[in-house]
Order: C-alpha cells, then structure tokens, then sequence
C-alpha cells in the first residue's frame, strides 16, 4: 500500500508546499506532490512530524550601533548658488501654457529654447526632461503633477499586508486541438449543454463559469482558441493560472496541440494534462504520453513532473480526479487576494446588447465590486448597474476569481482591458474622454514589434537580450533542421529561442504569439493565410519567408551583424475563387472567377492555393470581363482569368495576384 504526498498533507492539516519542504529536511527524496510514499515511510514521517518539538524562536540580537568617528555637518550653500522654486505641473503642456506657469512672455521661453537648440511654436508640446531644463533656466525647479490614471492607480498599487490575503479560486483555461473534447469536458463539468447551442458544437465565443468542489471555487475561462488566450496575454492581461490541455486517446499529440503547448509555456502557466476519450476502444495512453515527452511534459509515472489524468467527456471517468488536480495545483501556487478593497481585474469579453447596451464579462483579480460602483474600463468608465453571474442571476456584490457580466458601460472595451474601481465618477468621465481624444488623435496606431531591420541596434542598445523566434515548413525533416541551424546562431549578446514551431501556413494563431511574444516569424517553403496576413499588418508582426535554409541563417546573422541588405516584398493585391472553367482557343483555359478582395490585375505576379496549400507561382496572362479584355478587376466582380503556363486550374481554386516591391533597410 502507497499514499500520495497531497493525500498525507491533508491527513496532516498541512498545505503540499509545506509537507514538501518537510520532506526535503528530512531527506525523503519525492519530486513532487503527486508522488507516492510506502506505509512504512507515511508512518515514519507522521511520528517524525509529531515528535518534534516547536522550536522557540530565537530572540533577536540587539543591533550594534558603531559611533561614528566624526559627524559630518550638511553641505552649507554656495554664497552664489541660487535656490530654485518650486513648482508643480501637468506634463506634457504647450510653451504658451508653461510660460503662464511661469509668468513669462511666450516669445522670452522661445528665444530660450532657441538658445537650447530647441525649435518649437507657441503651441507646441514639450516632454518633461526638455521642460525642467527650461524651467532651471529661469529658476524653477519642475515637478510633474500625476495624471489622472496615477492618481486613480495610487490606491490599487498599496500592497495587502499578509493578514488581508485570502486564498482565492485558481482560474483556469482548457487548450488543445479542434475536437478533442474541450467544451464537452466543460458541458459535464458545469452540467450544462453549451455545445449544443453552438454552430456545429464548436464554441464560438469566449464564456466564463464557476464550479465548486468539496466547498472549494475553480473559475473556468472556455475560450474559442489559442488566438484568444494569447490576444488577452498581448494587451498585458495574464487571466489565467492553469492550462488543462485537452489531448484525444485515439488521436494522441495534434498540431493545435503543439500550438497550446507553446501558447501556455509562453505565458509562463502550468498545464495539467487531461487525456480525454479513454472510454474508446483501442487507445494507447502510453504512446500519448510518449508523444508529450517529446514537448517536454513528462508525466509522473515516467518520472517527470506534469500531472496528467485519463477521462472520458462522455462517461464522466476521470472528472473528479481532474478537479482534485486542479485545486492541489492551485494549493501549490497559493494564490490569494484581498477582497477587502476595490476591485480590479480584466475584460474577458465584451459586446452591444440591445437591451442593456454595452456590456462586458469581467474576471475579478483582486477586491469587491458593488453595484454602483464607478470603474474604468479600458478608454471607457461606467456606474455599474446589473451584475449577472455565470447562470444569468442578479447579484449585488462580487469577489476575487468571480466571472460576472456588468452593465453600466460607457463603450465596449476590448477583451484584456483592465479595470479598476475609482471613487470620483466626475474624474472617471474626465478620464475616458481624454483616453478617447489621445486615441483619435494617435490614429488608434499599433505597436510595431521587434523586426529583422532594427534587430542590431536594439541588441547594440541592450533592449533585447533574446530573440523569439515562431518557425513554420512544409515538412517536419525541414523544420527540425531549420531550428537547429537557427539555434546554432544564439551568441553572448543575444540568444535565439524558437517559441514555437509546426507544419504548415503561417496562420493567424502564429501572428497572435508574435506579437504577445514580440516574436519574427520564418516561414520555409510555405504560405501565409490571407486572414494571417491581415492579423500582421495590423499588429505590425514580421513575416519572413524563404525557400533556402542558408537564406535563413545567413538574413537573421547578417541582422545580428547590422548588415541585411535590401529585401523583396510580396505586396497584396486581390484575390478571386475559380467558379467555373472555360476552355478559350488560343488562350486554353480560362478561369470563371468571382474577385473576393481587393483588385485583380492583368500581368500582375499570382499564385493559385488549393486547399490552402500553394501549387504554383506564375502571371496573370489574360483578364476578361465577359469577352472584353481589361486591366483590372475590383472585389465584387466576375471575370475571366488566364494564368501564364498553368494548365490544371480547377474549381474552387483561389488565385491570388500581388506586386513585387524592394523595401530598403531602415539600418
């Protein structure tokens, strides 16, 4: 007979973290709290345990106070130093503002900032190491008054003392691959039938719901893919503290389930392995579990450290032992909050509904929210006014890891957005129309992200220390040598890590990693999804795409070295479905297609997809609309196509057309 560590820690009263380090004294060698001890070694342990005395704590020395030798009295003043005044102001201000402040004609501040060999007009905003310097120059001393945000901020940032903690529900998140079982899982879990109102029986939005086991919480986030989880991660929101990755019996490790695998690990959250379908006849849960060695989660019984649980969504085997799993692994990461504050947390999703307005699903973090209480939300504020809970009630008053939806709301923010409770509604509505007005006048503009181009002078600059990095290839042989040649090229000044890898397009999940993980994407002898390339336009996400390993290698250390030359771009241009196929004498095939988006033009560079996977690269030969030739066709349209040298055009063909542009390096 055995028994567990977690099991022993509760016969104890003890938490698994503390009967762990108990052992760790007491050298019992166990790798952790899922670990087996024998009845002679429990037995031992719990006399070991109770025998010991408590240690009276030591009284504390009394701190030696060495005299100095000599006190040394303040620095006196020079006879001509003179003292500046003081003086508070908002930051960033015009110079006709600052000359107010001041009590200065605007033209006398000018003809200083000209002496600086500052250029700026009477209404032209200063940043604030420019604005002390002139302020010195005129005997002030300058000091930046907090923003509104700060002051909102100032009573969030106060840390709770230890006494004020509670232990609050872990939040918990299922990933994997399409149809392995996530949202049954969850259906059986919550006892509800959320598959069945969704198209298809795969979950199209993101829901939040709380369950509760043995009087203990867990908040469970169901979300319609990695895109989702990593979207909140990219706008600074770390939502979850457990991943339950989902993998079928009967179909092992997928490709999503790689992609989960790396969207977790990237947000730093421990995973919890369900092995689903093992009701089926057939499977072999060692080869799955051999399959995750391969990606670094060894199970237990192969002597490593990730829990995994065998279950059926169908049968309901094995639900209970995951639920157990998941609060022993949120016992470990003792999380806590104080619920005697005001709340803050973050958006999970939001939407316009037509009879409340806008509305948001928020997860609490930390704090209490009331009805009536005033919060900002993202650019937007609101007065709360309903607060629902997972099974649609009203409720008046919420608490840390609670999932609610709330009313009240001013705009809809975006999921990630943080909240937090304020005390003046005056200032919060201050507040968001000044969030507004920066955003309309900044053109709502993206964050670029780490580029081949501006590699060197931000590893010469010390910004970078690491270069993530997400690989995609046609074929797995390509893949692996690809990333170790990458690998090969990590030096002192910048290591190369490959976040993430996999066969296939490059499609927008990849994109959302990148620019959560502030990563360049390398593609080998594959395409990008035309939805992948708008995700990275708009996110400002690197795309690198190559047909040669040597290109590779030789275009990232040729950017570590500061030395890229100037490369080709594929620049968009349409795209059309094949509809119907014609055979035209002279011409031979012709393509009936419908132009899908953008415009597609004569001798313009193309590519024909078929089933997402490119077949051929050639020029648009002819163009027709009906009989007439032209020389462009926008979206909306049907035309005839002809691509040069390709005989095989086939129904639903997609053609895509673009042009070739050199883009200079900005180095």
């Amino acid at each position: 007979m055995s028994i567990r560590v977690h099991a022993l820690a509760k016969n104890l009263g003890l938490s698994s973290k503390d009967l762990l380090a108990k052992l760790k004294k007491l050298n019992v060698k166990v790798k952790g709290h899922m670990s087996s001890l024998d009845d002679e070694t429990a037995q031992i342990i719990r006399e070991e345990l109770k025998s010991k005395p408590k240690s009276k704590p030591k009284a504390k020395p009394k701190p030696k106070v060495d005299k100095p030798a000599s006190v040394k009295k303040p620095d006196e003043k020079k006879p001509d130093e003179k003292e500046l005044k003081e003086l508070q102001i908002k930051i960033p201000l015009t110079v006709k503002e600052l000359a107010v402040k001041m009590s200065l004609k605007p033209t006398d501040l000018i003809k200083t900032l000209m002496k600086m060999k500052i250029m700026a007009t009477i209404n032209q905003s200063l940043d604030e190491e420019t604005v002390k310097k002139v302020g010195e120059e005129f005997g002030f001393n300058l000091g930046r008054l907090p923003t509104l945000e700060e002051e909102f901020l100032e009573r969030h940032k106060e840390k709770d003392t230890s006494g004020k903690l509670v232990a609050r529900a872990p939040v918990v998140t299922f990933m994997g691959h399409v149809d392995h079982g996530k949202t049954s899982l969850l259906d059986l879990i919550r006892k509800t039938k959320v598959a069945a109102r969704e198209a298809g029986g795969i979950t199209q939005h993101i829901g939040a719901s709380e369950v509760e086991v043995d009087g203990k919480r867990i908040t469970f986030l169901d979300t319609p893919g990695h895109e989702a989880f990593t979207a909140m991660r990219a706008r600074g929101a770390n939502a979850t503290d457990i991943v339950v990755l989902v993998v079928a019996a009967n179909d092992g490790v997928m490709p999503q389930t790689i992609e989960a695998i790396d969207h977790a690990r990237a947000a730093d959250v421990p995973i919890v392995v369900a092995i689903n379908k093992c009701d089926l006849p057939n499977i072999n849960i060692a080869r799955v579990k051999a399959q995750l060695s391969q990606h670094d989660l060894v199970a237990e019984d192969m002597g490593g450290k990730t829990i995994t649980v065998n279950v059926s969504a169908k049968t309901g085997q094995g639900i209970d032992d995951l639920l157990e799993m998941i609060l022993l692994e949120g016992e470990m990461l003792e999380l806590k909050a104080n619920p005697n504050r005001p709340a803050r947390g973050i958006v999970v999703e939001s939407k316009l509904s037509r009879g409340m307005g806008p509305t948001a699903t928020i997860l609490i973090q930390n704090g209490s929210l009331k009805v009536g209480d005033v919060l900002i939300c993202g650019d937007y504020y609101a007065r709360v006014k309903s607060m629902l809970n997972d099974h649609r009630e009203q409720i008046k008053e919420a608490h840390p890891s609670n999932a609610l939806e709330i009313s009240g709301l001013t705009g809809v923010p975006e999921a990630g957005d943080a909240f937090y409770v304020v005390e003046d509604e005056k200032k919060a509505r201050e507040f968001s129309l000044q969030r507004l007005e920066e955003k309309r006048l900044k053109g709502a503009v993206a964050i670029t992200h780490i580029s081949l181009e501006d590699l060197y002078s931000q590893v010469k600059e010390g910004k970078i220390k690491e270069l993530n990095i997400i690989v995609k290839a046609d074929v797995q042989g390509s893949l692996q040598a690809l990333i170790e040649s990458l690998q090969k090229l990590s030096s002192k000044e910048i290591a190369i890590k490959v976040i993430h890898s996999g066969v296939g397009n490059v499609n927008v999940s990849d994109i959302v990693l990148a620019a959560a993980s502030n990563a360049v994407v390398i593609g080998f002898h594959v395409g990008t999804e035309s939805r992948a390339q708008a995700a990275a336009e708009k996110e400002k996400v690197d795309i690198r795409l190559y047909n040669i390993i040597y290109e590779v290698t030789a275009d990232i250390k040729s950017a570590l070295e500061g030395m890229l030359e100037p490369h080709i771009k594929e620049v968009f241009l349409g795209r059309a479905q094949v509809r119907q196929i014609f055979k035209v004498s002279k011409i031979g095939n012709v393509a009936g297609c419908m132009v899908l988006a953008g415009k597609m033009v004569l001798h313009a560079p193309c590519r024909v997809v078929r089933s997402n996977e490119e077949i051929f690269r050639g020029k648009i030969s002819s163009l027709k609309k009906f009989k007439e030739n032209v020389k462009e066709m926008n979206a909306g349209s049907e035309c005839g196509i002809a691509v040069a040298n390709f005989k095989t055009i086939r129904v639903a063909d997609i053609i895509e057309c673009f042009e070739i542009e050199k883009v200079a390096r900005r180095l």
